[in-house]
């Protein structure tokens, strides 16, 4: 599996940070709204795609319940003449992400051997702590497994 590191990460987060905060979908859906505003009818729609108007209500009513497969909406966006845009846009930073998840992992990590630690007499003060933490965090980042339960 290839993996992008923190430079790809970076670079994707930079290219994605335009589509944060845009509008979600509309409520009946993407072609309901594009056919609306040019006026067009469910029938005049299905004319261009080469279907009956039952099948553009039924691909309207897939749409807005997240049922529609993404050839039929590259369709739907030609016959509308649409470019259909596919992106998964992080509600946040990557690369916070990864961080947040490396932190935890290695939270989990060291809970255990603190709990072993106390057992033996050994345990470490909170800046010992809190720097073993830290620095488990960055060895966890880009490590495969990350995203693993297994600690």
């Amino acid at each position: 599996m290839a993996r992008t590191g923190v430079f790809g990460r970076r670079a994707l987060d930079e290219r994605l940070e335009q589509y944060r905060g845009l509008a979600a979908r509309p409520s009946r859906g993407w072609i309901r709204a594009i056919r609306d505003a040019l006026g067009m009818t469910g029938a005049e729609l299905a004319d261009r795609m080469g279907i009956g108007q039952p099948a553009v209500a039924e691909m309207e009513r897939s749409e807005a319940g997240y049922g529609i497969r993404l050839d039929t909406l590259r369709r739907a966006a030609d016959a509308l003449e649409c470019e259909l845009v596919y992106a998964f846009v992080p509600r946040g930073s990557l690369d916070e992400s990864v961080r947040r998840q490396a932190r935890a992992k290695a939270a989990r990590h060291l809970t255990g051997v603190a709990h072993h630690s106390r057992l033996e007499d050994q345990s470490v003060n909170e800046k010992q702590s809190d720097y073993q933490l830290d620095e488990l965090t960055e060895a966890l980042i880009d490590r495969p497994g990350l995203w693993s339960d297994s600690d």
